[in-house]
Parts: structure tokens; sequence; C-alpha cells
């Protein structure tokens, strides 16, 4: 197969959890030889799983990848760090704000052992304000970036729930940070600059979220003062977290489409319909057996009387409709129609859906044995981008990594017997 587009790149990866190994994922889905630096005991989602040593997180975000668990705290440890660093190209960590310093693997550091260093580091509030210091999972970022409060989920409690089933910081943060890495080497190919490159959480998340987070003047002044005037009412009788979502989505109906951009219960399952132009609601109204123009009637104004009431009694009649047929029945009718609409499909259910063959690759890892993953994020025709092998166990390349950075047999067992690696 062609070698990947970042091929002859090589990443030095000090991480944990998701952000960290999803960007060096990304660059070894490109091409890059990443090889991760792990504690002695290992990676902490490594054990978190059926089988010892490995897990279905661990294997996600970690595949392509090489691993070496190093006593960072042991100056030999440390120093075989310093001199894979110096015969690599990129570095990229997402450990606590201060702990780099404490081991010795900060930019700086590093920089002066390679001073044409990429450094990519990703933190929970960036470098920069009163938090920089502060850590922040997955669920801070969606929580401080205002996504949480956006997708409106409330517990039985009324307490805030966080969206499930993406970590949305983490990963966003991690492709911030492979476009980072893929820019830098560009400009140091052309400059010879190495440089240091900022993700973090919560930045990551804000930026996903742009249009509920930016301001701008004339729709603020129509919009939001409403809104924040209604927030602190709530606050100020008391009121919980729900009451500040249903002050936020309580406001009538006024546009037009609403019932088209949304979800629906069939006989058997769900379907969504994403029709956001006239056209394509009007496909949805033809299969429906619903005539006329509905609310794209231009003699109806979305702001007079009555228009909010009229959205829920076609809502109505449109659950009512596609509860009387499977989602296979009406995706057929849908698609004949070139109406926009899908299936909702559990998450255990999408490996196997008859779409999923072009969007996953069938590997076979030696522990666990066969797997199926999503394919790199991004394909490309001259360099073509693939899953190049299953995550690794404890132990399995060290000696390997070793022997291509310059040490002998001799030197390894040194290192052994002074506990710098497992």
């Amino acid at each position: 197969m062609t070698e990947g587009p970042l091929h002859g790149v090589r990443v030095i990866e000090f991480s944990l959890i998701v952000a960290g190994p999803f960007l060096g994922m990304n660059l070894a889905d490109l091409g890059a030889d990443v090889i991760k630096i792990e504690p002695p005991e290992g990676e902490p989602r490594r054990h978190v799983g059926v089988v010892p040593g490995t897990s279905k997180i661990f294997q996600w975000v970690n595949r392509g990848k090489r691993s070496l668990q190093v006593d960072l705290k042991n100056p030999a440890g440390l120093a075989m760090v310093h001199r894979l660093v110096a015969q690599s190209d990129v570095v990229v960590i997402n450990y606590r704000p201060g702990v780099p310093q404490r081991l010795g693997i900060d930019y700086e550091t590093l920089s002066r052992i390679k001073p044409d260093l990429i450094y990519a580091n990703i933190s929970g509030f960036g470098p920069e304000g009163p938090l920089a210091r502060d850590a922040a999972a997955d669920m801070v970022a969606q929580a401080y970036s205002g996504a949480m409060a956006a997708a409106g989920k409330v517990d039985d409690a009324g307490a805030p729930e966080m969206i499930g089933g993406i970590s949305l910081g983490d990963t966003a943060a991690g492709l911030a940070g492979a476009m980072g890495v893929c820019a830098a080497l560009y400009h140091r190919a052309l400059t010879g600059e190495g440089q240091l490159i900022e993700s973090s959480l919560v930045h990551a998340t804000m930026a996903l979220g742009g249009t509920n987070t930016m301001r701008e003047a004339t729709t603020d002044a129509a919009a939001r003062s409403a809104t924040i005037e209604k927030y602190a009412e709530v606050r100020r009788s008391g009121g919980t977290y729900a009451d500040l979502i249903r002050a936020r989505t309580e406001a009538p109906v006024q546009r037009r489409g609403a019932n088209y951009w949304a979800g629906y219960n069939a006989r058997d399952g769900a379907l969504v319909f994403s029709a956001n132009t006239p056209p394509g609601r009007a496909a949805v109204r033809r299969v429906l057996g619903f005539e006329g123009l509905g609310d794209d009637d231009p003699a109806i104004d979305p702001r007079a009387p009555g228009f909010h009431e009229m959205v829920i009694r076609e809502r109505d009649a449109i659950r009512a409709r596609l509860r009387e047929r499977t989602v296979a029945e009406w995706l057929a009718a849908f698609r004949a129609a070139d109406a926009p609409v899908a299936p909702v499909l559990m998450p255990e259910e999408v490996a196997d859906d008859e779409q999923a063959t072009y969007y996953f690759q069938d590997l076979e890892h030696r522990v666990t044995g066969p797997e199926r993953q999503v394919k790199p994020i991004v394909s490309m025709s001259r360099t073509p981008t693939h899953i190049r092998f299953t995550s690794d166990m404890m132990g399995e390349h060290s000696e390997e990594i070793l022997r291509e950075f310059g040490y002998e047999t001799g030197d390894i067992e040194e290192l052994k017997l002074a506990g710098a690696f497992g």
C-alpha cells in the first residue's frame, strides 16, 4: 500500500485517556510513526477492559502506534526519552499543566534538545486566563463551553446531563491539535522552524458551538437580551437548571420547516428529517400524503398569531402518519422521492449497516482477535490514509523501538536493569 502523507514523520506521544491519544491516532492514520510513552504500569485506559492490558477505548485511540513503558522519574528513563526526542519531529502531550515541567518533558526543555521540534500540547482550559492551570475533562469542557446547555439534556432531578456517546471536547481538541501539527510541519519545511502548538478541551468545544456562543450585535439585540433576562428571573426565583433550559427553549416556534428538521418514531424504530430547504420539505410532504405548501406558503407569516399552533398540529399529524409503517418501508419511499431522511441507528448496529463497509476497516488484534474500526477521518487519492495496525500490548515493541534509535543489546539490558523501561 502507498504510504500516507506523513510517512517519515516521527512522533513521540506522552498521552492519557482520549484527547492526546486521539491527536496521535490521527497522525498515525496519516502515516506518521507514532511512539507512545506510557508510565511503567501502562496507560490507565489499558486496564478498563475485559482483557488484561487492553480495552476497546484503548484500542480505538491507540491504533497504529507502538509503545514504550518508561519511568520518567528515573534519570535513565528520562535520558532515554530525551534521546528519542532528539531524533524525532513532533511531540504530543496532554498531561495536566505543570506536570511536563516536573518530569522534564516540557517544551522549553525538549526544544533545547531539538530546536526545530514541533510540540503539540493539549490542556483543559488553554495557556491563558485565570483557569489556565486547572484540569478539565470532557464533561467540564461540555459544561464550560455552553455545549451541554445547548443540547438541553436534563436528568431526573432537573440537573445537567452530559452529551453522551461522544467525547466532544477530547476529540475536538485532538483534531485541532492534529491540524496544527500538519500546518507546523508545512511551516517547518519552508523555514526550518519548529514551534509550540496549543489546543484545549474548552476552547475546541466552544469553537464547535460557534453559533451558540458568538456575539453579533443585530441578532443579539432581537433575541439575546430577552433570553439573558429570562435566565436572571429564573435565578432570582431560585429555579433549577431545568428551569433555565425551559427558559431558553420555551419560545413559540417562529421559523419555517421546524417539523422537517426533527426526529420521529416509525412502527419499529426512529428516523429523522433533515429538510432545511423548501424543495426538501415538499418531497417529504409528498411522501406523507400531505397537500399544500404548509408553513412554506409565502402567505403565512411565521410571526403571526396562530403559527405556533399550526406547527404543533402538523407535527402531531406527522407523528401519527409515521407510526403506520416500518423504518425500512418509509426509507424506501422517502429515498425514491429524493427526500432528506435517515434512520436513527443504535451505536451497536452501526458497524453492520449497509453503508458501514465504506467507513470501516477490518483488523486483527493479536490478543483480542478480529476488530472493525472506523477508517481515518480523511481519505486522500495520492497518499492514501489507512489504519496501519491495531494497538499493541505492553512491551510488544520496546526493544524494536530502542534499536531503531541506535541502542545496542547491551545498552537495552542496562536500561532494563536500571528500571528505565518495562
